[in-house]
C-alpha cells in the first residue's frame, strides 16, 4: 500500500473554497479511481497569511496511481485553477505503508 501526499499553501480566506476546488478535481477523481482505498484533505494555518493544504490518499499500488497520475508518479497533477490559489510551489510525497489496519500483512 502506498500512501500519496500531495500539499499545497493557499490563503487562510481561500482554505473553503480551495478544499471545495480539490473535492471537484484531484481528491474528486482520486476517489473515483481504480486502487485508491481512502482519499481525504486536510488542513492546518501555519501563520496568519499561509494555511497548508494536504491531499492524503492511500493506493493499492504503484501501479494503481500511474493509472491515476500517469508513468512518473512523482510528477504533479495540477488543475487549470491551482494556480490562482496556491502561493507556493507545492510538494508531492509518497510513502510505503509499513503498519496500517487496512495493509495486508
Amino acid at each position: 500500500m502506498i500512501a500519496r501526499l500531495w500539499t499545497g499553501v493557499v490563503a487562510p480566506r481561500d482554505r473553503d473554497a480551495y478544499v471545495a476546488y480539490m473535492e471537484a478535481t484531484g481528491v474528486g477523481e482520486y476517489r473515483r479511481a481504480p486502487g485508491c482505498t481512502f482519499a481525504a484533505i486536510l488542513t492546518r494555518d501555519l501563520d496568519p497569511d499561509r494555511t497548508e493544504v494536504t491531499a492524503f490518499s492511500l493506493w493499492e499500488s504503484t501501479t494503481a496511481i500511474q493509472a491515476f497520475a500517469g508513468e512518473d508518479i512523482t510528477a504533479m497533477v495540477l488543475y487549470p485553477e491551482d494556480e490562482k490559489y496556491l502561493l507556493e510551489k507545492p510538494e508531492l510525497r509518497h510513502y510505503e505503508v509499513a503498519s496500517s489496519p487496512h495493509a495486508e500483512p
